[in-house]
Order: C-alpha cells, then structure tokens, then sequence
C-alpha cells in the first residue's frame, strides 16, 4: 500500500505538493556587502515548510559554482549570482513573474 500525501491526498510517488508551492513563492533576490567587502547574494521568501532549503541550495551552490549557506529561511550565496540564480529557479519551476530581483 502507497503512502498517501496529506496534504494533497495523492500517492507520494505522484504528490504535486512541491511544485505548486514553487509557484506560489514570493522571491525576493538581493546583493549585499559582508566583511572585507565581499559581495553575497541573499534569496529569501521561501516557505520552509513546503520547499527543501538545503536542497535547493545544494543545487544552486552546484550550479552557480561558488559557495553558500542557508541561514534563517534565507539561501546566502557568495559573489553576484542574480543573474544566474533567476534562470536557475525559472529552470527549476518557480514562477518568473514571482522573483523580485533588485
């Protein structure tokens, strides 16, 4: 017997719960300055409790090249990455429309 989602109530193996959060996120991508005048690129609005951060930045991390870390419901990554990073979450399945680059 399939385990069932309890969220949508389909099998876990066809569970849509993941991907119709990604298009309800709220994403907001900035560059700020850290010590030493590095630059990091913040993602954050993401709900932790329907998206897996650390995987999520485990990809981004891969892709982007660079090194990061995910600090309170927030993904930092190092260097300018705002370019690459909305191509990546767009690729992913997030919502264009939903990413606010500033």
């Amino acid at each position: 017997m399939p385990e069932i989602c309890p969220k949508c109530g389909l099998p876990k193996e066809l569970c849509v719960c993941e991907e119709i959060a990604k298009e309800e996120q709220k994403i907001k991508i900035y560059v700020t300055k850290r010590r030493f005048g590095k630059l990091m690129t913040i993602i954050e609005g993401f709900d932790k409790s329907a998206i897996d951060l650390k995987e999520l930045a485990k990809k981004l991390k891969d892709k982007c090249a660079c090194g990061g870390t995910v600090k309170d419901n927030t993904i930092e990554l190092q260097g300018d990455q705002r370019k690459k990073v909305v191509k990546l979450l767009v690729d992913m399945g997030f919502s264009e429309d939903a990413i606010e680059v500033r």
